[in-house]
């Protein structure tokens, strides 16, 4: 029997949202479609201003969250008739929302972690019962609430016998390592900046909103002295489990690093920028002695040729390659990691692993918001 679930994912690297219809029935999944919809300039303006303090926050917040399910309700329309599948067949949907603070354990030791989402409006809208808030559990266990699709990735990455690493570059790099038993021998932790820092100073420059294909990063030169000052910041030499974002990551950072070199070229910062994303990765990998013979890559940074050239060129004995040879294309990675953490919720199975987000246990994540019959 057909167990059909829906995952919708809308990362830091704001280029949209990316969701899937996947059939759990089948090991491994099957992702049956998967639609995508882009932020509209205004609200993706609005949700990188929620990042950072500001006047009247809690309306303009509450807004953009409205303003965001209304398009996670179009991209589950778009997958509904696309895959022809009822809406009354489809258990529920997990619903990410939008990372716009995301600092555990600071402040009073627990912290927190805040996604902009509305899933009482999306449950309204589409009909379907909806699965959301996946971090503050973790986060009020002791956690990180992140990453958290290290679980999800051992499910469709691991190997009996082999130690696999998959490596997520959305707007914040992440990495799992898998180890060979397929138990609970899997490491994961975010790495530092992705996409973000290079598509803010793309989009500043040239007025693009990503630096496509790498090309004009591979047109520059990596500036060595920037390159070592932006890998001096303390989160670099933090151990795991660690996550990060935007809080961190973000233009004022890098503004304030670049104030020693004031005469560099955009296209040597953009170069940099890109070596910044590479290198991290690929030491987050060797810092381990993580004996993998093979690097997934998944999320937008896969498209990347430069950047993957690069990490390539860091990891001599690892095959670097897209998801996408491993039978889920890029982009719908992350979305069906939240399709499959909505069904760990339904089903009352955990969905996070201790070890990587270093809470006191694994926990079940997600607060169900249930559809409507009428």
């Amino acid at each position: 029997m057909s167990e059909y679930y829906l995952g919708l994912m809308s990362g830091t690297s704001l280029d949209g949202v990316d969701g899937v219809l996947a059939d759990f029935s089948t090991t491994p999944l099957t992702v049956l479609a998967h639609a995508s919809a882009p932020l509209s300039a205004s609200l993706k303006q609005e949700l990188l201003a929620l990042n950072s303090p500001g006047a009247n926050e809690l309306h303009r917040s509450a807004l953009a969250a409205n303003a965001l399910m209304r398009i996670y309700a179009q991209v589950v329309t778009h997958l509904l008739e696309k895959s022809g599948v009822a809406r009354d067949l489809v258990k529920a949907i997990g619903a990410h929302g939008q990372t716009v603070r995301h600092r555990p354990q600071f402040f009073d030791g627990t912290g927190y972690s805040l996604q902009l989402n509305n899933p009482a409006l999306l449950a309204e809208l589409t009909g379907i019962d909806v699965v959301a808030d996946f971090r503050s559990r973790d986060v009020a266990a002791g956690g990180q609430g992140a990453p958290l699709v290290p679980a999800f990735h051992q499910s469709v990455f691991g190997r009996a016998g082999e130690t696999v690493a998959a490596l997520n570059i959305g707007g914040i790099s992440n990495l799992t390592v898998l180890g060979p038993d397929l138990t609970d021998d899997v490491l994961g932790f975010d790495c530092g900046p992705g996409n973000a820092l290079m598509d803010a100073w793309c989009q500043r420059h040239l007025g693009a909103p990503f630096d496509a294909d790498g090309a004009w990063a591979a047109s520059g030169r990596v500036v060595p002295d920037l390159l070592a000052n932006l890998l001096a910041d303390p989160y670099f030499a933090l151990a795991a489990p660690k996550s990060t974002g935007r809080d961190l990551f973000n233009p004022d950072w890098l503004a304030t690093r670049l104030e020693n070199f004031p005469s560099l070229t955009p296209v040597d910062v953009q170069a940099t920028l890109a070596e910044l994303t590479a290198s991290s990765c690929a030491a987050s990998l060797q810092g381990y002695g993580v004996a993998s013979k093979e690097l997934i890559v998944c999320g937008g940074g896969a498209f990347n040729g430069h950047v993957m050239r690069r990490l390539q060129a860091h990891l001599p004995g690892v095959l670097v390659s897209s998801s996408q040879a491993h039978g889920l294309p890029p982009l719908q990675v992350e979305a069906a990691a939240f399709a499959w953490l909505a069904r760990q919720a339904v089903l009352r199975r955990t969905g996070s692993l201790q070890k990587v987000t270093g809470a006191k246990g694994a926990r079940i994540l997600g607060a169900i918001y249930p559809g409507f019959t009428d």
